[in-house]
């Protein structure tokens, strides 16, 4: 028999404390992840409070690709930067993720929409890094195209030590509550006032909004931090599945659910005909608060036979996250 390569699910927003989702979590059924969970047993558990800038999803990634940083400060654009060359091995320079988006103003706040929605293409992206770049470069911050589009790479020493909030913590909020504060941060809360102004004027937004899609009227900073040290190359790199995030974001309970269903007839289930092959599989299921990993370990007889009365209930351990 071929041996079969190790494993590693990660699944963002497997709880969700919002309303409508939370609402939903007795109505769902999901069967392959509730014998996954009989069969697996619980290795680690890491709990914050919903103030954390690192959700619990962006946590557990890190721990798994051997990444230590304070909240905050888990180097994503670093990390993304030495991947597509941007950066070479053993430089150490601050990073951050600059994120095109549409804030929403209200009559008492303004809040941030979720960037996934605004359907901006790469030409659209391009062009608008071409106007923005001189302003970045006046504080001294290198702006560079992603392979995503609508996110920059920038690089600058401000970025080194700087805490920000992970959009997945910011959307749907005010962005006052989740703006970087501090002195540092000043240039920053000034770049994103004059993007509010520059952006305003572009034809990129004459033409969305002739398409009837929002206006890009500013960015969020995240990702930021500098690559300090080597992360050891894990035995499975996390294949993180987002199956849940823009229901759980919206707080639509009912494509939360059906999302839910889905993922435990098709990732869930493949995971768990893996190990039933024998492989060495893991689960880390995220929600607001908490991280929980599942690994393979071995059961003693006795253990075995108290399984068969115990089945695990899915909803009270996605109530727990």
């Amino acid at each position: 028999m071929a041996e079969t390569s190790p494993r590693h699910l990660l699944i963002p927003f497997a709880g969700r404390g919002s309303p409508a989702c939370r609402a939903a979590l007795p109505t769902l059924r999901l069967p392959n992840l509730e014998t996954l969970l009989l069969r697996l047993t619980l290795a680690d558990t890491d709990s914050q409070d919903e103030s954390t800038r690192s959700p619990p999803h962006e946590r557990a990634l890190a721990q798994a690709l051997g990444i230590s940083a304070a909240d905050g400060c888990i180097p994503w654009a670093a990390l993304e930067a030495r991947k597509t060359g941007l950066a070479a091995p053993g430089d150490h320079e601050g990073w951050g993720l600059v994120t095109l988006c549409n804030w929403q103003v209200g009559i008492d706040d303004v809040a941030l929409g979720d960037p996934s929605a605004i359907e901006i293409d790469a030409a659209e992206s391009m062009a608008l890094l071409a106007v923005a770049g001189p302003f970045f470069e006046e504080d001294g911050i290198a702006l560079y195209p992603s392979d995503t589009p609508g996110r920059w790479l920038a690089c600058a020493p401000i970025f080194d030590g700087l805490a920000t909030a992970s959009i997945d913590r910011a959307v749907g909020f005010p962005i006052s509550q989740w703006s970087p504060l501090g002195d540092s941060a000043r240039p920053l809360r000034r770049l994103q006032n004059e993007m509010q102004m520059l952006l305003y004027t572009q034809r990129v937004n004459d033409d969305r909004a002739a398409r009837g899609v929002p206006p890009i009227n500013s960015f969020w900073l995240s990702g930021t931090g500098a690559l300090k040290n080597e992360a050891a190359r894990p035995a499975a790199t996390p294949e993180v599945d987002d199956a849940l995030r823009i229901a759980a974001l919206r707080d639509d309970g009912a494509a939360w659910a059906a999302a839910w269903q889905a993922l435990d007839a098709g990732a869930i289930a493949d995971l768990l005909s893996d190990y039933t092959r024998g492989a060495d599989v893991t689960l880390t299921l995220c929600g607001d608060r908490a991280a929980q990993r599942y690994t393979v370990q071995q059961r003693g007889l006795a253990r075995w036979a108290k399984s068969l009365f115990d089945r695990t209930r899915a909803s009270s351990v996605l109530e727990s996250l």
